[in-house]
């Protein structure tokens, strides 16, 4: 698969097959965004389909914090944002069916988990076999799970980076769409870090979403 390599936080590199012309989806994707957190994921997609970077649709953003900044960022786009709060379901597998539920009823191609701090069970993978991508702060396989970035500069790594990826049932385990690489600092925090990948992840998320919804 094609994969799309940074060489620092201010330039980049991208393989010769790879460009936001030639993975342009034939029709537009109608997407459905599944987020916990800040929404900075889901707000990148959006300026990339308003700046006519990708051709898609954000048909809804489902969200299980109530207080998730990406409903706040859904709404001044003129987003629909539904509430599924996990704390109203008694089991993965019910939350995971009302999503499914919810997914459908606006008409979803590709679901985005963009900062979806839960774990999914089969009851969603079935509904949307390879048509469910999850972005990670790493360069899967290495530092799986949570704090990803903790994770390396632990393991004293010299480059990290992101990871766009076809979701499975086994954490930050399916097969990899893309990925950039970002160096690790001599001086690096977590915090200093994890804001270098972010701008990787902002820069090929869109390009994956592009790529999958053109197969």
């Amino acid at each position: 698969m094609s994969q799309y390599y940074p060489i620092d936080t201010s330039s980049s590199l991208i393989s010769p097959d790879i460009s936001t012309n030639n993975l342009q989806p034939t029709k537009p994707l109608k997407l459905g965004v599944m987020a916990s957190g800040n929404g900075s994921n889901f707000d990148v997609v959006a300026q990339a389909i308003q700046e006519e970077r990708l051709n898609a649709q954000i048909q809804v953003l489902i969200y299980n914090n109530p207080s998730a900044k990406a409903a706040v960022r859904a709404a001044n786009r003129g987003v629909e944002a539904v509430l599924l709060n996990h704390r109203d379901y008694k089991k993965r597998e019910d939350l995971d069916r009302a999503i499914v539920k919810t997914l459908q009823q606006y008409n979803v191609d590709l679901v985005i988990m963009a900062g979806w701090m839960r774990l999914v069970t089969q009851e969603l993978i079935d509904a949307f076999p390879d048509k469910i991508i999850n972005i990670h702060p790493s360069l899967l396989p290495s530092f799986k799970g949570v704090r990803a970035v903790e994770q390396a500069l632990a393991a004293g790594v010299k480059i990290t980076g992101c990871t766009v990826h076809l979701l499975r049932l086994e954490m930050d385990s399916g097969p990899i769409l893309m990925q950039a690489a970002v160096p690790v600092l001599p001086d690096d925090t977590a915090a200093t870090l994890h804001a270098r990948i972010q701008i990787q992840e902002h820069r090929i998320l869109p390009l994956a979403i592009a790529a999958i919804g053109n197969r």
